[in-house]
């Protein structure tokens, strides 16, 4: 069915508005997916901060022309879900891995962060991105082992000087 042209521009508006908060974009082809396994996708995306729209392509290039996220216009070709990460910016690219472990028709073709594009092959690189929880988590777990390691090495040079001194 045909979009009237203030139906295009206010899609435009709203794809573009997303586009300027986001930290991420992630682009789909989920050709093939069922309804329902769509519908659980976007649940969880809405849980784990990510906004999923559907957009023709044109009005993608219209939308994410002059922001960060215009890298990805060559990859708008066949239907596309563009996915959009607002609190973490390997949020959309995590969800999407794990999606597509079961789905097998559903296709992610690239991915853009800080103004890089990200080829589909490396979605590794932004899924592993450890949350904030995770990256303080190490950093405390890398301090306690240097502090635990000084403390070793103290009480070695502190059981070495008594020996000296016995000697």
């Amino acid at each position: 069915m045909p979009l009237a042209l203030e139906g295009k521009k206010a899609i435009v508006a709203e794809v573009s508005e997303a586009a300027k908060e986001a930290l991420s974009v992630v682009v789909a082809d989920s050709r093939g997916v069922a309804v329902s396994k769509m519908t659980d996708l976007r649940k969880q995306a809405r849980e784990n901060g990510v906004q999923i729209r559907v957009v023709r392509n044109t009005l993608a290039r219209r939308a994410l022309s002059g922001t960060p996220w215009e890298i990805l216009e060559e990859s708008f070709s066949g239907p596309t879900l563009l996915a959009f990460s607002y609190e973490h910016p390997g949020a959309a690219a995590r969800l999407f891995k794990e999606f597509a472990k079961d789905e097998k028709n559903f296709e992610v073709k690239a991915l853009a962060y800080e103004g890089e594009l990200i080829p589909a092959s490396d979605l590794d690189r932004l899924a592993t991105l450890p949350t904030y929880d995770e990256a303080i988590a190490k950093l405390m777990s890398v301090m306690k082992e240097a502090s635990a390691g000084k403390l070793v090495r103290t009480l070695a040079a502190l059981r070495d000087q008594k020996q000296e001194e016995a000697a």
